[in-house]
């Protein structure tokens, strides 16, 4: 998994449901063009989908932010430099000549 850090605040919890809010809408739109092929199809249904992402936007938009974390997290630590010239070039610090 990744190290990130993820946030759990209202805000970001609905905010996250949008693609599953997406894939279900377009899963119940198909069903409903194959239940009543004539009567409802696809064609006439897409805007319900754009309905479904007005509403998480604006439910996420009045949702409050109480402990939300930024994304500018600092980055993880790094190994230090390695020495660039001297005797001991090829070794770790530490470490004797043998």
């Amino acid at each position: 998994m990744s190290d990130r850090i993820r946030c759990s605040c209202r805000r970001c919890t609905i905010r996250s449901l949008m693609g599953p809010a997406i894939v279900i809408t377009v899963g119940v739109l198909f069903l409903l063009s194959q239940m009543h092929p004539g009567y409802l199809n696809f064609r006439q249904t897409w805007p319900v989908i754009l309905l479904v992402i007005g509403a998480v936007s604006l439910a996420s938009s009045v949702a409050p932010m109480d402990g939300h974390i930024s994304g500018d997290a600092p980055p993880p630590t790094s190994l230090p430099p390695a020495p660039t010239s001297g005797a001991n070039s090829g070794s770790f610090p530490g470490q004797g000549q043998a």
